[in-house]
């Protein structure tokens, strides 16, 4: 059977086409999304909330955490509350902990 496609041939093509710009549109803005957050990582990394000057590492009772000598604020990767404050099973600081534990 040669000759010129049905019109349900000729919509089938347009409509799988259509399907293979659209999935590779997807791709590229989830690429670029990919991009935009790696960036905004990396223009805020160890920058502080708070000012936005340079965070810098020191360690504390034996915990790493970040110092910004410009406005005096301290941040606290999670988990290292706990270790800073020990494992306490009672009273404000369990009360404390539990607030702000990521379940």
């Amino acid at each position: 059977m040669t000759g010129k496609p049905s019109q349900k041939e000729e919509e089938y093509i347009f409509k799988q086409e259509m399907k293979k710009l659209q999935k590779a549109a997807q791709e590229e803005a989830e690429k670029q999304a990919e991009k935009e957050k790696e960036q905004l990582k990396e223009l805020h990394w160890m920058r502080c909330p708070k000012c936005g000057m340079e965070l810098k590492e020191i360690s504390f009772r034996n915990v790493n955490v970040d110092k910004c000598f410009s406005c005096g604020g301290v941040w606290l990767d999670d988990g290292e509350l706990e270790q800073l404050a020990g494992k306490e099973s009672e009273g404000f600081m369990s009360c404390l902990f539990n607030v702000f534990k990521s379940e």
